[in-house]
């Protein structure tokens, strides 16, 4: 059975749980090979399946960031792609590889902003949660606290409470 076929639209699910249990399974398996599969599947022409393969990615990367890094400008690549669930699905997949590779995240900043300015609450997010992340790490700290100010200063005043909990 492939991984495509564990995924929860394949065994027409309509909840996550399957999606998490097959992240968990790839993360205990140490499967490159399913996340390479999940990967080369974000383009799928059944959107339902790409929705599947960046919610079971993001949940591994939750798990095990080193399992997901080394695909980060796959997910930069998804920033602006038309399906808004890929799009706060890659911003979320990049928010979990942060710290395992802050160089590619933090040369990718200027895509992630637009993003974040242009994208839904999601993408918004686990944009300002990038930036964070990113201000613990001295020889990032003065870019990415300039560019969190001025996204806490251009966000609703309904987001603020829940930035300042963020990581």
């Amino acid at each position: 059975m492939t991984i495509i076929n564990k995924l929860a639209s394949s065994l027409n699910r309509k909840d996550e749980v399957p999606n998490q249990e097959l992240a968990r399974q790839i993360v205990t398996d140490n499967n490159p090979h399913a996340v390479k599969e999940l990967v080369e599947n974000l383009k799928n022409k059944n959107k339902d399946i790409q929705n599947d393969c960046i919610k079971v990615l993001y949940e591994i990367g939750e798990l095990k960031p080193a399992l997901i890094v080394g695909y980060a400008a796959d997910f930069i690549s998804l920033l602006d792609n038309k399906n808004n669930r890929l799009q706060w699905g890659a911003m979320t997949a990049l928010h979990t590889i942060t710290l395992e590779n802050p160089g590619v995240i933090y040369a990718s900043l200027a895509k992630i902003i637009v993003a974040a300015d242009s994208g839904s609450v999601i993408t918004k997010d686990y944009a300002v949660n990038i930036l964070i992340r990113l201000c613990t790490i001295k020889e990032y700290a003065d870019d990415a606290f300039s560019l969190l100010v001025e996204q806490l200063l251009n966000s609703p005043t309904n987001q603020l409470p829940m930035y300042a909990e963020s990581d």
